[in-house]
């Protein structure tokens, strides 16, 4: 007999509605003088805890962002190499990120697409609205970069950004050029079907047919500026593979949620999936401990961003928002990001518990609590 229970390194990663034999953080009230709230778990893959997350990662980003417009680039892995992924995550998740930032840098340079120096950040996400396994990188670039000698701001044409086929051509070559590195280094596990892989010549015949079709990479149209860059970044930064509005209803051991099918414009539809096949589909996007999903390139890296990001908004004839500005002065307290939900009041962070505390502490006795 198996046993459903998940194993403990993914028992906090699941989805806090599902089932309290799964999440032992589920509803644990903590009494309080303004009203009952609940533990936080603070694991990124929760759907219930990103939002504050999310929030202090835009604070920090809305002084970087350029007033210009900005292009959203995703890059896609192609579904031959969707296993291998999922036996290899924490190296193909990498090699992802890093040949699509590659790609983009290294086309924008050539003078005969934009001739300029670009910085950008990227999300990994691993997932399409089916829940099911799509490893894809969504790259949101400013619609320009610093001339190659750094004398001035050029940008990119109203509605085009860089050529889809030269992106396409270039990330694949880059992409296959780095797997074939981490197979020489002995760094690839094969595992299951994937066996007879690792074998030189099987693994060589098997990146040949990665050559047969074209990789996806798409470009939207540039948009908006540096405030609806924000509101659109709020959207990707820290997603996770299902939010609580798309749940519907757990019966009979039966999750249905919503998705999108964007085959038929968008249409949303309802999808039943027994217990066990969501939770397996959820537990397809733990990515690795430690693992960084989103990163930052060119002029926006963390080693040059001090130095290169004061003359991009020098260039643009903006002058950059100062941490030392009096709406961002230490002496005056930041916008709350917990508020009660009792009295809408500030509430201040007087502990941080781990989650083996959290589980190791009982709950609190409400029946005290009340007298």
């Amino acid at each position: 007999m198996v046993s459903r229970d998940p194993p403990n390194f993914a028992r906090k990663a699941l989805p806090a509605q599902i089932s309290t034999r799964y999440s032992p953080l589920e509803s644990t009230p903590h009494k309080t003088t303004n009203g009952e709230l609940t533990i936080s778990c603070r694991d990124r893959h929760c759907p219930k805890c990103q939002a504050n997350a999310r929030d202090r990662w835009l604070e920090a980003r809305r002084k970087e962002l350029l007033p210009t417009r900005y292009v959203h680039v995703v890059f896609t892995l192609p579904h031959e190499l969707a296993p291998l992924a999922l036996q290899n995550k924490k190296i193909l998740y990498h090699l992802l990120l890093q040949t699509s930032a590659e790609t983009l840098l290294e086309v924008a340079r050539d003078p005969q697409h934009l001739g300029a120096e670009i910085g950008f950040f990227s999300v990994l996400h691993t997932w399409n609205q089916k829940l099911e396994h799509h490893p894809h990188a969504h790259c949101v670039v400013p619609a320009g970069g610093l001339s190659l000698d750094h004398s001035c701001w050029v940008s990119s044409r109203s509605r085009f950004f860089l050529p889809i086929p030269v992106l396409r051509k270039v990330f694949r070559r880059k992409f296959v050029i780095a797997l074939k590195r981490n197979f020489r280094q002995g760094k690839l596990g094969f595992h299951g079907t994937l066996k007879p892989l690792a074998h030189p010549k099987a693994f060589s015949a098997w990146l040949r047919t990665l050559y047969r079709h074209h990789w996806h990479v798409y470009s939207k149209r540039p948009f908006g500026d540096a405030q609806q860059a924000v509101r659109y970044l709020a959207h990707y930064t820290h997603r996770v593979a299902i939010s609580n509005h798309r749940l519907v209803s757990l019966v009979d051991d039966k999750v249905t949620f919503r998705w999108r099918d964007r085959a038929h414009n968008n249409q949303e539809k309802l999808l039943p999936l027994s217990l066990d096949e969501f939770l397996r589909r959820f537990l397809l996007h733990l990515l690795p401990k430690g693992f960084v999903r989103i990163r930052h390139f060119g002029f926006l890296a963390n080693r040059r961003r001090a130095t290169v990001l004061p003359l991009c908004f020098q260039l643009l004839g903006v002058v950059q928002p100062s941490q030392t500005d009096p709406e961002a002065s230490p002496t005056q307290e930041p916008s709350p990001l917990w508020l009660c939900p009792k009295c809408g009041g500030r509430m201040v962070v007087i502990e941080r518990l781990t989650a083996a505390q959290i589980q190791l502490r009982s709950p609190p006795c409400l029946a005290g609590a009340a007298a």
